[in-house]
């Protein structure tokens, strides 16, 4: 169909270029007629010299005069009398047989070129409602792309092991049918972004060897109502078409949030949406064996209609990897890149505490980029080091003749108050690097505090944590009065106020306010109470191990950068 209505629009366009070019050979070749003036012209056919008239409705009229086959043209008075007049002269007249091909031109081409335009315009306009309007942006795998399986992914194993008998589902959904099963029409995966939602969802596939179909949430939601909810049949139908398949949403929450009364336009047409999709999901039959699969970073904001049994029956939460989850996504990545044998993964990964396994990917990219750059042949420590803590703070400033002599001791010891703070309450903590060189990203220094892995934090150990992010500030204040604190402590009071927030109205630890609900106005009175509670901890802290302090500072003043070990030797030597 869409080839014949091609060959139809070349055609037209065809014509009409031909039309065009023929009638500007016509005009170059035909008869040119010479222009008289109309007294000359009624002078001559009073004398008899004219033979033949054509009148018409042109501005001029051509006439033949006697042994001449010359045409020649003058003015058309428009003169109801002028035939009359020449008949009565015996001259032969005929009327609308002068052929101009400037006027054939001009009512001719026109109308050809409105009429090709129109027909152009209008597969145009079919086009774009196909393809921008109504139509989805889905990517769907064909064999070479579902290529993915579970040994593709590192990490994770407990959420590999919950999906294991989907996939089995969608190889197989009569035997599941025959015990009257009800496998899960749709799957969401939860969690930060980074941690693979997207490769587990793919792996599913690749593992049932059937069509993966992938979009995201944000292609749903349109300006016009009812183009999100078509756009949701017709990704459905095309997973019907393909018979067994895993269809995967990404960012769900961009469509999928929770309703409310009192919507405007763009509301409704999300509403629309929803309900389109929900309806869809409720339309599968037991043994269709397609599964839809989302994911979204932040679950707590879904329609509970969207998690109802029938629906989305499972919520699978893609976590952050532990230690060895991490060790194996390092393996993984490390495999096509040539590490030296001095890099220890398993202590990488033990550094890397909070890194997803995008994070992962990045860092042993950046290092392969830097080996790259140096020319050594192999991705050694240092590299690994660079991009380790050029991902966590920037890149070392180059030229540092600007900073002065004070600010840099300002740097030291509020480093060292951290660095201090972290070795006496949180010695499970690993302190890997502390320095006073800025970066790029506008640190003027920095101190790696790396938690273990752990599954929950005590009420102790989130004081701690707390502490040790005020000890810079409170190092400044013991060291230089507190009309010179700085700055430089503006990311450690907003990461304190996130931590008592939580300490007070999530985990419900204030001994004052307890496990009840808390007013705003309390609230505030609330964290403003514990935070300078754990001020003056840290301050106290400080001045008590004020030698120690003092020997971390020099320590780096003097070589700019300390490692863990040279840190641990000050803190002996204090003790």
């Amino acid at each position: 169909m869409k080839s014949k209505k091609g060959k139809i629009i070349g055609a037209l366009c065809i014509f009409a270029i031909a039309l065009a070019a023929f009638f500007i050979y016509f005009e170059n070749t035909g008869e040119a007629a010479e222009f008289v003036p109309y007294a000359e012209f009624m002078a001559m056919a009073e004398g008899g010299q004219v033979t033949r008239v054509i009148l018409n409705e042109a501005p001029v009229l051509r006439f033949y005069t006697q042994g001449s086959e010359a045409a020649y043209e003058t003015s058309n008075p428009r003169n109801p009398t002028l035939k009359e007049k020449l008949l009565l002269m015996g001259i032969e007249v005929s009327e609308g047989a002068n052929f101009s091909v400037g006027g054939v031109m001009s009512s001719v081409l026109p109308i050809v070129f409105f009429v090709v335009m129109f027909v152009f315009i209008i597969r145009m306009f079919g086009r774009a409602s196909g393809k921008s309007a109504m139509s989805l942006n889905v990517t769907a795998a064909d064999e070479n792309a579902v290529n993915v399986g579970f040994c593709h992914v590192a990490g994770n194993d407990e959420a590999k092991e919950s999906v294991q008998d989907v996939v089995d589902f969608i190889k197989n959904p009569e035997k599941y049918a025959k015990y009257g099963a009800r496998m899960p029409r749709g799957i969401i995966f939860y969690g930060p972004p980074g941690t693979g939602k997207t490769l587990m969802a793919k792996a599913i596939a690749g593992e049932a060897g059937v069509p993966f179909f992938a979009t995201s949430g944000s292609d749903f939601v349109q300006m016009y109502v009812g183009v999100g909810a078509g756009r949701v049949r017709e990704l459905f139908k095309k997973a019907r078409a393909a018979g067994r398949a895993v269809i995967f949403i990404d960012e769900i929450d961009a469509v999928g949030k929770t309703r409310t009364s009192g919507n405007t336009g763009g509301n409704d047409e999300r509403d629309q949406t929803l309900n389109a999709l929900l309806a869809e999901m409720s339309g599968f039959s037991s043994g269709e064996g397609i599964v839809v699969i989302a994911a979204t970073n932040r679950l707590d904001t879904l329609d509970e209609a969207l998690l109802r049994p029938g629906r989305f029956d499972r919520q699978i939460e893609i976590g952050l990897p532990d230690l060895m989850g991490r060790k194996n996504i390092l393996n993984t990545h490390a495999m096509n890149k040539p590490i030296g044998r001095g890099v220890d993964m398993e202590e990488l990964a033990r550094q890397t505490v909070y890194f997803s396994g995008a994070m992962l990917e990045n860092l042993l990219n950046e290092a392969a980029i830097s080996a790259a750059k140096n020319g050594a042949g192999e991705i050694g420590q240092k590299d690994i080091d660079t991009a380790y803590y050029t991902i966590i703070a920037g890149s070392e400033k180059k030229d540092r003749s600007a900073i002065k002599d004070k600010e840099r001791r300002i740097t030291a010891y509020h480093e060292g108050g951290h660095a201090l703070a972290t070795k006496l309450l949180l010695p499970a903590h690993s302190v890997p690097k502390i320095t006073i060189i800025p970066s790029t990203k506008g640190a003027a220094g920095f101190c790696v505090n790396l938690p273990p892995d752990k599954m929950y934090f005590t009420k102790q150990e989130l004081e701690s944590q707390a502490i040790s992010l005020l000890a810079g500030r409170a190092a400044e204040e013991a060291v230089f009065g507190p009309e010179n604190i700085t700055t430089g402590a503006s990311n450690d009071i907003q990461r304190v106020n996130h931590i008592i927030k939580d300490y007070v109205s999530k985990y419900g630890m204030s001994s004052t306010a307890g496990l009840a609900e808390l007013s705003e106005d309390d609230k505030h009175k609330e964290y403003r109470l514990h935070i300078n509670r754990l001020y003056d901890a840290a301050l106290a802290l400080v001045k008590k191990n004020f030698h120690t302090l003092e020997n971390i500072a020099s320590a780096l003043l003097d070589k700019e950068s300390l490692c863990e070990r040279e840190l641990d030797e000050i803190m002996m030597r204090a003790s």
